[in-house]
């Protein structure tokens, strides 16, 4: 097969595995289970608090941010896990970093929710 060819079913193909990835992740990784929890949370908020397409914006954007480094954490871990069954102090620091960017991601997440959600609970406070 050339490497260098477009076609059509191939990158089809690539989606295939990409979904595959993501079925992957919502069965065998538990805390893609909380991050898909909060992710539904934050969308139902949305819609009944009613936020600007700007604000979906936002939140759409962190949202995947958050899901897509869970992917590459669990996938850093398996590869890791792969080539150093045993414990391992490097391959410890090389989790711990990749958790770490899952966390920092998570704390934007929070961040960028709590900016668009606390005007909107105030105003509907206020509004009373």
């Amino acid at each position: 097969m050339d490497n260098n060819k477009f076609t059509i079913r191939d990158r089809l193909k690539s989606f295939r595995f990409a979904f595959n990835g993501i079925r992957i992740l919502l069965i065998h990784e538990h805390n893609a289970w909380v991050h898909l929890f909060a992710a539904i949370c934050v969308i139902l908020a949305g819609f009944l608090l009613k936020i600007s397409i700007l604000e979906w914006v936002a939140i759409i954007i962190v949202i995947g941010f958050v899901v897509a480094l869970e992917a590459i954490n669990s996938s850093i871990e398996k590869l890791s896990d792969f080539i150093s069954p045993e414990k391992h102090n490097q391959i410890k620091t090389v989790k711990d970093l990749s958790a770490a960017g899952v966390l920092i991601s998570a704390i934007a997440a929070v961040i960028v929710g709590l900016l668009v959600f606390i005007p909107k609970i105030f105003a509907l406070f206020n509004a009373r």
